[in-house]
């Protein structure tokens, strides 16, 4: 399952829970997918940050633009700031 995938099944989810009509047991099965969601999704964005520290790693090792990376990790929000907020046209 693709990390966009799951993040949308998790949303949809928690708008059930946000609406109040959602029974005992739908509730705590819901519950259960939404923690597995989580975890799913959680692992993709490790994977994903390993992978960018990878590419990161070879290209400074490469003497390649090391701004360029750095300005990449902090859009993906790896270099200990927050990502970038491309929504709001800056």
């Amino acid at each position: 399952m693709s990390f966009e995938a799951a993040l949308k099944e998790l949303e949809s989810i928690v708008e059930r829970f946000e609406s109040g009509n959602v029974s005992l047991d739908d509730a705590v099965a819901a519950y259960a997918r939404g923690t597995e969601l989580k975890d799913h999704c959680q692992r993709r964005l490790d994977e994903a940050k390993m992978r960018v520290e990878a590419i990161r790693t070879k290209t400074n090792q490469g003497g390649h633009n090391k701004t360029a990376n750095k300005n990449l990790g902090k859009n993906l929000g790896i270099d200990g700031t927050a990502p970038l907020d491309t929504t709001s046209g800056e």
